[in-house]
């Protein structure tokens, strides 16, 4: 009854020329002749000219679900959700099409959100999350993904820096944007997706339930705005970057085949938090290939889910930061059977060798690990049938020239540490950012002579593999020795006492700072003393690396702070150490 109502108040909505006034762009349909994943790639490599126009929702979903339709693909799903208590949730690439034109439909005649206009999406692991974002596409409305973790603050610093014409959430979080809207003045309209209604905010489920299934994609150019991501920076305030129709669009095009080894009939999970960027590497990265895109809502990151899911689920690719595969190999994975995985990534930081060999002998599967920022697609990688030099994090993927440089932008040789450098001279790569959106200074910061600097530190062998030293402000100089936090985790991760580690500088009146490590402890270790353990570490990193990288505190803790996803926030323990 409560549906029927509400489908007999909104119908004359769908149907008035108030919500249906043209759009910016003209709709053409699907492009002709129709491209395919080797036209995409031949773009990616620069065999073929970059398309004047491009939107992902309709050059390459719809080119899917075509396919589909035409017995041209696996039929294998686009889109597989479940809870972990029974719902499920699956889509092939029409149904796909056609929930996700729906919700287009809500965002352009309800919503009134128009190409350009920008919306806040803060949502958990849930099937809107994914409709939501199909549906800026089709729009031309940029998205500004969120972590369901914001406090009331990042919120009203989103909405405010943005101008984000709407915000879409859930019930978790709509209290808390009630109390801050009304200090955000571009902020029209209140999207929630829920089984109950709230005051003053549109019903996301109940709106698509009665929307048209029928959408004009607009035409947008290669160019145009897709999505704001808010990246934090070692000063100041979060720092909003942009990334264009093509950049994330077609930027993973090569990556998808080569370091994913992704194809249609593939079904791939990376359980990340919907608001990350790894998030969106995984959605295009599966999507332009045809594969299955699987999502677990997992509310937390847990270990047990994760393994046990693996071995009942029939996916073949898994991604997942470092720190997760460091906390899987803790179990004894001889005892899991995995259904059907055969590939394994991993990327966000840097893999301890101990953790691949581990993951290897235990499971038979390697792990390729990738080096990329939100800034950029991947930008090294351990791709498939490369030698893997263990503790490297691989060699350059085209179409980047990545050297190592020093603070003037001049290549350095093999062998010598330095930045990280990507070659943005004379012409800058078209999968990169545009720049950090309203601060100029920001940008030319992160440019030296003929390269864009990553902010990460690392070496180059004389076969062109790289090699992780650290973050240039997470670099430990003390006493004029320059201290790469990896090296030391890596060594730590060896004694039998340490579950994980994170190492960062700690103020010292002598050395100006020094090496602390902060340590989670096996169960077996916990009773021992502390000091005398503390002496057995120190000496376990002298034995192992350079004797002056030792850590000269150590702290024993429960847990380390970590992301939703799983990845070390050594910001906030920078922070303990430094107190600001």
């Amino acid at each position: 009854m409560k549906l029927r109502l509400a489908h007999l108040l909104l119908q004359p909505l769908w149907s008035s020329q108030a919500f249906c006034r043209p759009l910016r762009y003209v709709s053409t349909g699907l492009p002709s002749p129709q491209k395919t994943f080797a036209d995409f790639e031949a773009i990616y490599l620069g065999k073929q000219p970059m398309p004047e126009y491009f939107n992902f929702a309709s050059d390459v979903l719809d080119m899917w679900s075509q396919m589909e339709k035409a017995g041209k693909k696996s039929p294998n799903p686009a889109f597989w959700w479940v809870d972990g208590q029974g719902a499920e949730v699956k889509w092939n690439y029409e149904e796909l099409g056609i929930q996700s034109r729906k919700t287009a439909n809500v965002l352009s005649r309800v919503c009134n959100l128009r190409p350009g206009d920008r919306l806040l999406a803060i949502l958990p692991r849930i099937p809107e999350c994914w409709l939501v974002t199909v549906a800026c596409m089709r729009t031309g409305v940029v998205i500004i993904p969120g972590i369901s973790q914001l406090t009331v603050k990042d919120i009203q610093y989103r909405l405010q820096a943005s101008g984000a014409k709407a915000i879409i959430t859930n019930d978790s979080l709509a209290p808390q944007v009630d109390t801050i809207s009304a200090d955000c003045p571009s902020l029209q309209t209140k999207v929630l997706v829920s089984g109950s209604s709230r005051p003053g905010w549109l019903n996301f489920r109940e709106l698509c339930q009665v929307a048209p299934e029928e959408h004009n994609c607009v035409r947008t150019r290669s160019q145009d705005p897709l999505v704001i991501y808010f990246t934090s920076g070692t000063t100041g305030s979060p720092k909003m970057l942009e990334h264009t129709q093509v950049s994330y669009g077609l930027g993973f095009a090569t990556s998808a085949r080569k370091w994913t080894d992704l194809s249609d009939s593939d079904i791939f999970w990376n359980p990340s938090d919907t608001g990350w960027v790894k998030a969106a590497w995984t959605f295009y990265s599966t999507w332009i290939t045809g594969a299955c895109l699987f999502i677990h809502q997992l509310p937390k990151a847990d270990t047990n889910v994760i393994l046990n899911t693996l071995c009942q689920m029939p996916i073949t690719t898994f991604c997942c930061v470092p720190t997760m595969f460091q906390m899987l190999v803790q179990h004894d994975l001889t005892r899991y059977k995995f259904k059907s995985l055969r590939h394994c990534v991993t990327g966000g930081e840097t893999l301890n060798p101990d953790v691949r060999k581990k993951w290897k002998s235990q499971t038979g599967l390697e792990l390729h690990e990738g080096y990329g920022q939100s800034e950029t697609v991947l930008i090294c990688a351990n791709q498939k049938g490369m030698k893997i030099k263990s503790g490297s994090m691989g060699k350059a993927v085209p179409p980047y020239d990545v050297q190592i440089v020093d603070d003037e932008g001049n290549i350095l040789p093999p062998g010598k540490e330095g930045n990280i450098g990507i070659r943005i001279k004379p012409k800058q790569p078209f999968c990169f950012f545009t720049g950090y959106l309203g601060n100029a200074e920001k940008t030319a910061s992160c440019k030296q002579g003929d390269f864009y600097i990553t902010g990460d530190r690392a070496h180059m062998d004389e076969d062109g593999y790289f090699w992780f030293k650290g973050r240039a402000d997470d670099v430990i100089n003390s006493s004029s020795y320059r201290i790469g936090p990896f090296e030391v985790e890596s060594a730590l991760s060896e004694h039998p006492a340490v579950v994980e580690s994170a190492v960062v500088s700690s103020p010292d009146s002598i050395r100006g700072e020094v090496v602390k490590a902060f340590v989670v402890l096996n169960q077996d270790f916990i009773n021992q003393d502390p000091g005398e353990l503390t002496r057995d570490l120190q000496e376990h990193v002298k034995r192992l690396t350079a004797p002056y990288k030792y850590p000269r505190k150590v702290e024993f803790v429960e847990a380390l702070p970590k992301t939703v996803s799983g990845k070390i926030q050594r910001s906030k323990l920078r922070k303990k150490e430094w107190g600001n």
